[in-house]
Order: structure tokens, then sequence, then C-alpha cells
């Protein structure tokens, strides 16, 4: 007997609720379920499943067995199913939600190289601040910063973006410049409402993970508004450096803090790979090639006090 045909039965089991309900799905018998099940009990020496005249019930072992077999599954589904899509040609309608700023800015352009590279698929890019539920909004890919919002999605690294908070040089000369974490207190932070993953500023001092809650006069669901108001010297902005990478390289926008700010992760997220069509791995693996070390946008780099304005560098050392 193969063990895989056990735990697929085992997992249609947990699925459907019943012995019966699992026969159906897989045109066996009831009984050849159990012997299926049964199998499985004795060769992991743990129960699974509890058994009474009327229902089944999933054991705590049986839980966690069944999460992590449901992953090698499907593993094992999308191996067969790339062997068999080698050459088949994407097409269709792939529906696609990003970031409004990310996905304008740096996406965008991506996704025009790659209907040129498969004309058969059409993209409907749909540009939101908002973390919906992807399966259920129809979206096939959503290309996000946050942290992975449902356990059930697929996540793909694509690439990492440095993140910085950064100010104009005269808003540094009427506040001063912070040295550390804790003074960001004493400035005015202008607010981005747009993601929940900016409305705290992640930052890392030592061991300590911390999540700054920014306030300031200024507050907008978009960075381009935020970005005029720290050019003409309003404020602290806190993002990443597709953002304000040309500001900071025209001295416009001063880094500070670097040390204490992480970068943030770009992912792909889409269904478990059971749900997976030719055009949504055609796309999230030219993403990925296309990202890569040096994902677009990220070549602008950031500008410290000494490069944009030395001047600046005795505000670092508290002197007028």
């Amino acid at each position: 007997m193969d063990r895989f045909d056990n735990v697929r039965v085992f997992a249609k089991v947990v699925e459907s609720g019943s012995f019966a309900g699992a026969a159906a799905q897989l045109s066996i018998s009831a009984s050849m379920v159990s012997h299926h099940v049964k199998g499985l009990e004795e060769r992991l020496g743990a129960r699974l499943l509890n058994r009474t005249t009327r229902k089944i019930s999933v054991t705590e072992v049986g839980r966690a067995y069944y999460e992590r077999c449901t992953r090698v599954l499907a593993d094992l589904e999308e191996a067969d199913r790339v062997a068999g899509d080698m050459q088949t040609t994407p097409r269709g309608n792939l529906r696609v939600n990003a970031t409004t700023y990310f996905g304008a800015s740096c996406l965008g352009p991506v996704i025009a190289d790659f209907i040129t590279r498969f004309p058969d698929v059409s993209v409907e890019l749909t540009l939101s601040g908002r973390v919906g539920d992807l399966v259920d909004e129809g979206f096939d890919v959503a290309v996000r910063l946050e942290p992975l919002p449902d356990s059930s999605l697929i996540a793909r690294r694509l690439a990492v973006y440095r993140v910085v908070i950064c100010g104009a040089p005269s808003y540094f000369e009427k506040r001063g410049m912070p040295c550390k974490p804790a003074d960001l207190s004493d400035h005015n932070c202008l607010v981005f409402t747009g993601s929940s993953f900016y409305r705290r500023w992640h930052l890392i001092d030592g061991n300590t993970d911390l999540r700054f809650p920014p306030a300031g006069n200024v507050s907008s669901n978009h960075p381009s508004a935020l970005l005029h108001a720290a050019l003409a010297g309003h404020g602290l902005m806190y993002a990443p450096t597709y953002v304000v990478g040309e500001a900071l390289q025209a001295g416009q926008l001063v880094s500070v803090l670097d040390d204490f700010v992480p970068p943030v992760t770009v992912r792909a997220l889409y269904p478990h790979s059971r749900h997976l069509s030719t055009k949504v791995r055609a796309f999230v693996d030219f993403l990925a090639a296309r990202f890569g070390p040096e994902p677009p946008c990220e070549s602008l780099g950031t500008s410290s006090p000494s490069k944009s304005d030395p001047s600046l560098m005795s505000l670092l050392d508290g002197k007028d």
C-alpha cells in the first residue's frame, strides 16, 4: 500500500468530515477508506481520528499531521503539474493586486514587459493600500510588503528594499537630527495611512524590536503627498527608497537613524499550489527574475548628511 495514498485518503476524510464523504470523492468504498486510515495510524503509531457510530473527530495529533501533510501533497501535485505544463503557453486574464505607489512606480513597467513576453495573457492591475482576501476578491496574485495575512497563501520573496527615515536639510536645521530612536518623539513625523505596514515605524535597537507610532501635522493615504511635505521641510518621512531615492540622491532629503531601520521584503502572494495556473506561475517566475538581487527602483542610494550638506554634520554632534 502506497504511503502517499494513505495520506491522501486521510486528508480527504478530514476535509469531508466523514469516511463516506471521502469515499464518494475518491470513488472508493468506505471500507477501503477505513483501511487506508488504519494503515496510516499503524505506521505512525498514533491515533489520528476518533470514531463513533455517528461521527468522527480529528485528534490533536491528527490535526497537526494533516496541516503538514497537505503541504507535502500540494508539492507533489505541483511537481506533477509542472511536468504536464512544460509545453503549455500561459494565456487568459490575470488579476493582480498591489500597493498603490509600488504598483505604479515599480510593478507597472515589469507588467508591460511581461505582456510583451506572454502576449496571450491580459493583466488587470488593481492598486490598493488595503489587504483584502485574495481568493474571495478574485485576484490571482498580490504583491505586498505586509507580513503574510493568510497562512493558506503561498508567499514568494521577490526583493528586499531599504527603508529610511528622512527629512529635508531645512527641517534638520530647525529641529536638529535624531541620534537614537527615542529622539523621534521630539520630531514632527509625517503619517502614511494608506497601509497598515507604515502606520507604525519599525526600528531595531540592539535586541529590542520597536514599533514607533508616528505623530505629526500631516497625514495621507498616498506617499506623494508626504514626500512633498518632507521636501518642504515640514517633517520626517518613513519610506522605502523606491519612494524617496531620487530626493536622497539629489540631497533634497537626508536619511537618519540608518543603523536602526530594517529593510522591507516584497513578496508575491498567491493561492495554494493545487490551484496554481500556468499564467500565475509564469507571472510569479517573471517577477522573481526581474526583481532579483537589484530590484527595480532600488538602484537609488541614500544620502547621508556628509554627502548632502557637510554643515548638517554638526547637528549630529550637538553643535551649532
